[in-house]
Formats: structure tokens, sequence, C-alpha cells
């Protein structure tokens, strides 16, 4: 962690210190607006529903049977086996940023879906910021037991009202013996939003965690690298990053999986829109153990000159037989694409959109239609600029 970033936070306000909402209502028609184009609707079908404001968790509700959903400060209170799974797969030592998380938590959320049932529709939760120049700090825990099934969307933002603002995010996962977990991050933030996001997964024998990861609006600055430990045989994980730099924004985004048991399998796949700014797209796959498979794929879209791109694939193997592959490309929208759809009818700007958005509709085994729509109706609401 750079001392700018210790220098930043410490210039925003905590939570502790603005007047907390109680309640949904109190935030006007705009905002709500904006939290229902985020998913937090409730016409939608949804298994559950959590919405923190700056440091307060508004609301918290479980529609069905088999399913837990708490505010992680009352789960740490009622649950004393929490303290096995809190700060274990990440350590709150590891740099200054973290220790401000572990000492000064805000709040989050604690999902756990109790072992063999599974959910039809998703649980949407919501991180929100509602007050100017405020730090939001907050760890959630997800613990899905043996052979259950979980559909997490998880949507974190500024209001339409706020224009600076720093996220603080721990978020640690478990995932028991084949169970399922189908996480998706949409990001909507603002050009002078800050945002640190710190991720932990593990999967037991036979798991599955299949991540989708979206941020398409102007931000600041993003960086963020989730670890995720494939400790059972045939324990598998898929991740998608989907991102759109913006002028101004640096966007520091990896992941690393760490096959740890035989047979396991993990694929991370980036896709990146560049017209600005600067964006990172690391990714590392670790082979632990004999007989398993692993494959980076990292594309990068340029659009302009005034931006950079940098992807940087790493496979670092300890057995022989093992398979893992990568492939890493940045380029730009060839003009006989664009020519094509011009001479259809389209002009130059919508040709130019319907590549791009093309190119970011990424489709990932596992994840279900109603998620996949989660993310098109995204990848429709943001202002691309183009």
């Amino acid at each position: 962690m750079s001392k700018r970033s210790l220098e930043n936070i410490k210039e925003f306000v905590s939570s502790k210190e603005v007047k907390s909402l109680s309640s949904i209502e109190e935030l006007d028609e705009k905002e709500l607006e904006h939290l229902k184009s985020l998913g937090l609707d409730e016409e939608l079908p949804r298994e559950g529903r959590f919405l923190q404001v700056d440091g307060k968790a508004i609301l918290c509700r479980k529609e069905v049977e088999g399913v837990e959903i708490l505010p992680i400060k009352q789960a740490l209170e009622k649950y004393d086996w929490l303290k096995d799974y809190y700060w274990k797969l990440l350590s709150p030592r590891r740099d200054e940023l973290n220790r401000i998380v572990h000492q000064e938590l805000d709040d989050g959320y604690f999902v756990r879906v109790l072992p063999g049932y599974k959910l039809v529709y998703p649980i949407q939760a919501c991180l929100y910021i509602h007050t100017e120049r405020l730090a939001q700090k907050v760890h959630n825990i997800v613990i899905v037991e043996e052979d259950a099934e979980l559909n997490l969307i998880t949507s974190c933002a500024v209001s339409p009202h706020v224009s600076s603002a720093f996220h603080l995010g721990v978020s640690e996962y478990y995932i028991k013996k084949g169970g399922k977990l189908t996480f998706t991050m949409l990001h909507a933030w603002t050009s002078n939003t800050i945002v640190r996001p710190r991720t932990g997964v593990l999967v037991e024998e036979g798991g599955l965690f299949v991540s989708t990861y979206v941020s398409l609006f102007p931000v600041k600055s993003i960086k963020t690298s989730p670890v995720c430990r494939l400790v059972g045989e045939g324990a598998r994980a898929s991740f998608a990053t989907i991102i759109i730099n913006h002028p101004d924004s640096v966007i520091d985004v990896g992941g690393e999986v760490y096959l740890e048991a035989p047979n396991t399998r993990t694929e991370l796949i980036s896709r990146t829109v560049v017209y600005g700014g600067e964006n990172i797209a690391k990714g590392k796959i670790v082979a632990k153990a004999p007989q398993v498979k692993g494959h980076l794929e990292c594309q990068g879209l340029m659009l302009g000159s005034q931006g950079l791109m940098r992807a940087i694939p790493e496979l670092d193997s300890y057995y022989p037989d093992v398979e893992l592959t990568h492939e890493a490309a940045v380029g730009k929208i060839a003009r006989e694409e664009v020519e094509y759809l011009m001479a259809r009818g389209l002009s130059e700007d919508e040709a130019t959109s319907l590549i791009v958005k093309g190119f970011l509709s990424v489709k990932i085994e596992g994840i279900p239609p109603s998620l996949q729509k989660e993310i098109d109706k995204t990848l429709e609401l943001a202002n691309m600029g183009f």
C-alpha cells in the first residue's frame, strides 16, 4: 500500500461522524432509482436483500428458510463460532488499510446457506455511500455449506449526489464440500472515488466458485487482487472481469488462484476497454498439486491514444503433470468491422458502441440467465462515452 493511499483515507470522514439513515425511505427518488438500476428492486425475485448505507445496515431481510442474512457485527455477537471464519482467509496485519478495517469496522454482511439448501433466486446485497467524502469500511463473510447453492449479487455504489468517497471492503467466501457460489459484483462509483477491495476464497472438495466482476463507470482508483485457494479434490473456480477504463482512472485488477488438490481447475478471463487512464490486468495461477488445469485469458481493446493497458499473466507450477495456459492480447477496433456495420445503416458511433458491447459480453459457465441479464442491463445503463 502506498503512503498516498493512507494519506487519502485520512482525508475522508468516518461514518461515525455523520448522521446515519434509519430506513430506505429516507433516500430520495433519484437515489432509489439508482439502487433499482443496480438490482435492489422489489419487483425482481430475490431470496433475500441487504442494504448498508454508509456505516449502517438499514435493510436486512430473508424470504426463505435455509439461509441466514445478518449484519456482520450482529452475526459476530450471535455466533461465537464465527470467529473461526473472521479474518482467517485474510490478515488484518497485511497492511495499514486492513488494520483500519479491523479496528474501525462500520459493518458488512453475513450470509450463510444451510447444508443441502439450493436457493432458486439470488440474494441481493448493496454497499452504498450516501455521504460526501465518507470512508466506508466493511467486512463480509459468506458461507455456503455442504451441497448448498447460492447466487449472490453485490452492488457497490455511491449516491448520485456524492462526488468523492473511499470504499474499503474485506470479503471472505467459504464454499464447503459440494457447494456452489455464483457471485456477481457490480461497481458504480464516481470519478473521484477510491476503492480497495480485499477478497479471500476457500473452496473444498467438489465445490464451485463462479465470480463475475463488472466496473463500467468512472472511478478514480481501484486496486484489488482476490486470492482463491482450491483445497479439495475436484474443486473449481472461474473468474471473469469486465471493465471500462475511463480517462484519469487507474484500475489495477488481478486475481490469484492456488490449485492445492488433484483435479482442481480454474479459469481467469479479463475483458477491458480503455479509452483513457491506466489499466493493469493481472492474473496468476499456481499449481501446487498434480493433475490440475488452469487457463488465463486477458484481452484489452484500446480506443484512442490517451490510455495505457498492461496485461500481466503469470503461471507457476510445482509439478510436471499439469496443464496451465494463457493468452493475452491488446488491440484496437478493426476499421473494416465499423465500416461493415455502417454499411447496414448504423452510424459510426452506433457501430463502435455495438462492437464494444459485444467485446465486453463474456459468457461464463455457471452464471444463471437472471444474473446474465443483470450484467447486460448494467452494460446498457453505463454511459460509455462512445
